[in-house]
């Protein structure tokens, strides 16, 4: 008598096939959905990094008159007096900072608050004078970077929106590379070469977009999350991890004494400055009775005994017990530095540089220089726009340029309006 042939293995493998096709169209799904809503906020990330990334080239253009002199001097002034003449020349004005560079023809850049609002002013080193100055929330690059982590729209929810985006252009990348894997056996074309034989089917249409996407998809997703340090969620907390398992700044990081206790954070007083650094614990200046605090032009001297490469920004002190900063943000963060030094004795109460981060602190530094690109050095243009008054061109006042230079072109009879 024969046995009934089992039935076993062909209903194995049918239901192995619909749980693969299941987890397929779930993988298409999400893909998708991910594209349909995301797509529009990754346009406009890609466009605004685009901008900020060749920042020094455009405003190089924009801005050439604040940032180089008319003629360079045989011996410039002391970046103390530069201050003291502008605050003289600018009542109500208060400078915060000032960035010094090597090139002689370059201006001294100052953070100045002037009477409450945030401003950028340029001074001629030789002269003290005044090239002009900016709104420092109104200039080019601070458009496209508001853009770029807030959509222009003032607000947290914004920026956890673009963040929020950011992450979910991971899954998009994951999800594509899953449809993009071959299901057969594997093959140059239809993976790593498109199938253009067909023009218009929908073989077609496939290569054109999965196979280019599997080329770029690992500098995106590189991009994104060296990105993501910086953001205002998974920012902190990339941080904190850093700073529990010493992988950040370690303890030894500091040149005198113990890892200083306070609640007061780099970032918090000065500018410029390193993603290892910014959550460093601020010291204090030893305020005893009979001390002259020092100047700008002593913490100068300093960095330059201390081997610190231009450019530097030195950031004043605040109060009584406030320290001088002296940062750096190059284009190989391997020369960064930053110091807190005692505005009365002129100590060094902490050193960090790029040789003393942890792991994360160096992968996340050269992971910024990934993210917002090194300063593509290109020829810088000899030419402005006529009619410059030399107090600096908004994004507003560029937007009116471009609307009447088109004008012109067209002959339109409408002439553009100052918004």
């Amino acid at each position: 008598m024969s046995r009934p042939h089992s039935a076993g293995p062909p209903i194995k493998q049918a239901g192995t096939k619909q749980v693969k096709q299941a987890v397929y169209q779930a993988v298409w799904r999400w893909h998708f959905y991910a594209g349909i809503i995301f797509a529009p906020f990754l346009m406009i990330l890609s466009i605004s990094g685009a901008m900020y990334l060749f920042k020094p080239q455009i405003e190089g253009y924009l801005y050439k008159d604040l940032l180089t002199v008319s003629e360079a001097g045989q011996q410039a002034l002391s970046p103390g007096a530069v201050i003291a003449k502008t605050e003289k020349g600018y009542p109500g004005s208060k400078v915060s900072s000032i960035t010094l560079t090597n090139d002689k023809t370059k201006t001294y850049a100052m953070s100045v608050d002037y009477s409450g609002s945030p401003t950028t002013m340029y001074a001629d080193p030789y002269t003290g004078n005044l090239n002009g100055s900016m709104n420092s929330e109104k200039t080019f690059s601070a458009f496209f970077k508001k853009m770029h982590s807030q959509l222009l729209v003032d607000g947290t929810w914004t920026n956890r929106l673009v963040e929020l985006a950011a992450c979910w252009a991971l899954i998009l990348i994951l999800t594509g590379l899953i449809l993009w894997w071959p299901r057969n056996k594997a093959s140059v074309w239809g993976t790593i070469l498109p199938r253009l034989s067909k023009p218009g089917s929908r073989m077609f249409w496939r290569d054109l977009h999965a196979v280019p996407a599997f080329w770029v998809s690992i500098v995106i997703a590189a991009i994104i999350l060296t990105g993501l340090p910086w953001s205002g969620v998974l920012g902190p907390r990339i941080s904190n991890l850093a700073d529990q398992t010493h992988t950040n700044v370690p303890p030894f990081a500091y040149s005198f004494g113990a890892k200083p206790e306070s609640a007061t954070v780099a970032k918090d007083i000065a500018d410029d400055l390193p993603w290892a650094t910014q959550n460093l614990p601020v010291p204090a200046s030893f305020a005893s009775g009979g001390y002259v605090p020092l100047g700008v032009d002593d913490i100068a001297v300093i960095a330059g005994k201390q081997n610190v490469l231009k450019p530097y920004t030195i950031t004043l002190p605040r109060g009584e017990t406030g320290v001088f900063t002296v940062s750096t943000v190059h284009d190989k963060p391997g020369t960064d530095a930053t110091l807190h030094i005692d505005q009365y004795s002129g100590a060094v109460l902490s050193d960090v540089r790029f040789g003393d981060y942890g792991i994360m602190g160096k992968m996340i530094s050269w992971g910024d220089l990934l993210s917002r690109g090194p300063s593509v050095r290109l020829a810088e243009p000899t030419a402005r726009s006529a009619g410059d008054d030399r107090t600096g061109i908004g994004i507003d006042q560029l937007l009116l340029h471009v609307a009447q230079t088109q004008a012109r072109r067209t002959g339109s009879a409408c002439e553009a309006k100052e918004p």
